[in-house]
């Protein structure tokens, strides 16, 4: 059995959160062979660089799907064997069912400036 266990930063538990950094909780979905099995929320320690990936590595996640992040998170992620997935947004609930389909594609671009926001 293929199990993966995807987190999804949100600050409702419903919806995701477009960056990563600014969120409440993660939603953690565990996954087998494609279909959802469990589904849980962590609250995160205080955010700062690199806090965020060995967190979730600690609570089992390989991917990250959300709106964005910057490049420094994502290597960080890369590091600890995370897949990112960015340019998510809207319910958690389609878009776990979006990447279970085999659809969702990582699109967005990595935040240049976290002063600006993400481009």
């Amino acid at each position: 059995m293929k199990e993966t266990v995807i987190a999804i930063p949100s600050n409702d538990g419903e919806t995701v959160e477009e960056h990563f950094g600014h969120c409440l909780q993660f939603v953690l979905i565990t996954t087998q062979d494609g279909k959802e099995v469990s589904r849980g929320m962590v609250v995160p320690p205080e955010h700062a660089p690199g806090i965020f990936p060995a967190f979730l590595a600690e609570q089992g996640a390989n991917v990250i799907i959300t709106g964005g992040m910057g490049g420094r998170a994502v290597s960080l992620f890369k590091e600890q064997n995370i897949d990112v997935i960015l340019g998510a947004r809207g319910q958690i609930s389609d878009t776990v069912r979006i990447f279970l389909e085999g659809e969702l594609e990582s699109k967005g671009s990595e935040c240049s400036s976290h002063e600006r926001g993400c481009e």
